[in-house]
């Protein structure tokens, strides 16, 4: 009788992860609540579910990454590449945004403070290439 392995996701709490690369990986059930992700790399990352909460997440490298309903509340993902990003259903709302590139990112449903979500539609545009929505459209941007 072959008895499975379980498996378990990784939780960081207050890790140092500056530079790290999850590109590619399947995140879903991690947690990283309140750790140092600057310039960390999530290229194409599957993180579905995933807590970033209060996480440093200054120039991360998302690009492609499915965030769909993480939670981000409380994370500075400040001059962060979120490039084709999926972060529909996602929790934002005290989340900062400041010099991000959003080209082709999908907001769909996601929570955001009304100053954060006029912000991002400064700089809103493409479509993103897996959901095939507007980013502009995604934001509900006037």
């Amino acid at each position: 009788m072959v008895v499975a392995k379980p498996v378990f996701a990784d939780v960081y709490v207050k890790a140092f992860l500056e530079g790290a690369d999850f590109s590619g990986r399947s995140l879903q059930g991690y947690q990283f609540n309140e750790s140092d992700l600057r310039s960390s790399s999530f290229v194409n990352a599957d993180a579905q579910g995933v807590s970033f909460f209060a996480a440093n997440m200054k120039e991360a490298n998302l690009t492609g990454a499915n965030l769909s309903y993480s939670t981000l509340d409380n994370a500075r993902l400040d001059k962060a590449n979120l490039t084709n990003a999926v972060i529909e259903g996602s929790f934002a709302y005290g989340t900062s945004f400041n010099g991000v590139i959003i080209e082709g990112a999908d907001f769909t449903d996601v929570d955001l403070r009304p100053p954060i979500r006029q912000k991002l539609c400064q700089v809103a545009k493409g479509q993103n290439p897996i959901t095939g929505r507007l980013t502009r459209e995604t934001l509900e941007c006037e």
